[in-house]
């Protein structure tokens, strides 16, 4: 059998989109000329999430508890030594080794009283977040009482406290009271924790494009994103001791990398794009520019972490906006 002609195959000219002309192609890029990727910010979350080995872990504790032994047993022997030669100077050394026990026990206990308030903070937060909460209202009141008493101290909460009080039965419903929880208790210090984030982003942005040493801006982005995490943490309440504060930062850290929000995407392009106009006039302005943009990232994860209610009636901060309020000016 033989097969039917095919159909001519008819090509529109016109449809056709025009050559684009040699001249007019963009430039190819030279190597080299990648835009700003905010490595100092990348190497500083890798770093804080990163946890050692069991093994290591145990090497360190042991190392810390034979040092605690030896410095211990030389104080000793040092007061004695002091006691038999001089009794006066005895007395002196003894007075102040007790001093720094004192101090050290109160170190610890606030340190213990830190993760406590931590762990308070993540009790409510757990509350808050069930989504009963948004349809029972029972449970609704009970969230909107722990949360008032949470923060019963707060001068700057007086008043929202005392407004939310009288109006807490004519709200029947669940989710709306909710709601009012939320405006009435964090509004303020939404506002105070998103100031922390641009000034830490403003921080790490200066020193990422004025420091010429290739590790220095790597410590200081981390000491900063450090500092701006633990006064999240106080403004929503959790007063984090040195302990608590590596404790927040790890975990922040683990779900930037774990949802990869630690590299360059969508809400970010705006500040790539300044980083990229700046990275033609200097790499290290472009580089801090993107590093303020990672550095607020990592504070609206702070925030989300450390807020005892999740974002609902309350926008959550953008980071375009919190780079835009925070560099306006610094590279100009």
């Amino acid at each position: 059998m033989s097969r039917p002609p095919e159909k001519p195959f008819v090509l529109d000219a016109d449809a056709l989109e025009p050559a684009v002309p040699v001249q007019d192609a963009p430039p190819v890029p030279e190597m080299g000329e990648l835009p700003p990727q905010g490595a100092a910010m990348v190497r500083a979350t890798r770093t804080a999430a990163r946890r050692g080995s069991w093994l290591g872990r145990l090497a360190l504790s042991a190392l810390a508890g034979l040092l605690t032994m030896m410095i211990g047993l030389a104080a000793w022997d040092f007061v004695l030594g002091l006691f038999a030669r001089a009794p006066a100077l005895g007395w002196v050394a003894a007075g102040l080794a007790a001093i720094v026990g004192l101090a050290l026990v109160v170190i610890v206990l606030r340190e213990l009283a830190g993760l406590s308030r931590l762990a308070r903070v993540d009790r409510l937060q757990t509350r808050a977040t069930d989504p009963e909460a948004r349809r029972d209202r029972a449970l609704a009141l009970d969230v909107s009482r722990r949360l008032r008493g949470f923060y019963a101290g707060r001068a700057e909460l007086r008043l929202p406290l005392e407004d939310l009080e009288r109006r807490e039965d004519d709200i029947l419903d669940a989710d709306a009271l909710m709601h009012a929880t939320e405006t009435a208790l964090f509004a303020a210090l939404d506002a105070a924790a998103r100031a922390e984030v641009e000034a830490a982003a403003r921080q790490v942005a200066a020193a990422t494009a004025l420091v010429p040493l290739a590790l220095a801006d790597v410590a200081v982005a981390l000491a900063a994103n450090l500092r701006m995490i633990r006064r999240i943490a106080e403004i929503y309440g959790g007063r984090a001791g040195t302990l608590g504060s590596w404790r927040l930062m790890r975990g922040v850290a683990r779900h930037l990398l774990a949802t990869g929000a630690v590299a360059v995407g969508d809400d970010l392009i705006s500040s790539v794009a300044g980083g990229g106009a700046l990275a033609k006039v200097s790499r290290r302005f472009g580089e801090g520019v993107v590093n303020g943009a990672l550095t607020a990232r990592v504070g609206i994860a702070a925030m989300e972490v450390c807020r005892p209610m999740p974002f609902a009636a309350l926008p959550r901060p953008r980071v375009t906006r919190l780079v835009q309020r925070a560099l306006t000016g610094l590279f100009g």
